[in-house]
């Protein structure tokens, strides 16, 4: 992320380092003090997951921090549990808006994000969910796509996805509409344990 100022108080970029929130005002990073906040991640079988969510509108972007903050917590103590989480989306925790926070060698935030350009090439992939933590479900997923998004400051940005990242922000996206893994099967025998991941082809 660019370390611009931002255009208006609701517009600062966000990291996180220690569990502390830092803002860019001013132009420059300040630490704050945070309170951890994780939340309850819906799980298979809650309705809400279905539901399609709506757009951020310019004047949520600041109500978005706190949610973003919310989704760091939640997506870093799963990861400690489980071993396992690279993104989560703001409807998993309730939260039924089209963002989503990816968290692998640092954070992204996807505002109104748009999955174009998808490949005609297509991958066989075991998925899995925080919201079905001990399922695995065999899909088919675009090996290379483009996302178009928003950050938090409000730019226009644009991503170009292949392989384990493309089948991540898809299966991210689709529960912005309301699509889980489970939906998108490939046939009655594309469903495993976790924990007989070994054997599966």
């Amino acid at each position: 992320m660019s370390k611009s100022q931002p255009t208006s108080r609701f517009h600062s970029e966000i990291g996180f380092v220690s569990g502390e929130v830092t803002e860019f005002r001013e132009g420059r990073y300040l630490r704050t003090e945070k309170s951890v906040a994780i939340k309850e991640i819906l799980l298979l079988g809650n309705p809400r997951l279905y539901q399609m969510s709506l757009p951020v509108a310019s004047d949520e972007h600041g109500q978005m921090e706190a949610v973003v903050a919310d989704l760091h917590d939640t997506l870093i103590d799963f990861r400690k549990r489980c071993g396992a989480g690279r993104a989560i989306a703001a409807p998993q925790i309730g939260v039924m808006k089209r963002l989503l926070y990816m968290h692998i060698d640092k954070p992204v935030v996807f505002i109104n994000p748009v999955l174009k350009e998808k490949s005609v090439t297509v991958m066989d992939v075991w998925d899995d969910c925080m919201s079905f933590p001990d399922l695995l479900v065999k899909v088919k997923r675009h090996q290379t796509c483009t996302i178009e998004y928003h950050d938090m400051a409000g730019r226009k940005q644009r991503m170009r996805l292949a392989g384990d990242l493309s089948e991540l922000l898809q299966h991210e996206y689709d529960h912005l509409d309301g699509i889980l893994a489970v939906s998108r099967a490939l046939d009655r025998h594309s469903f495993a344990l976790r924990s007989q991941k070994d054997l599966l082809a």
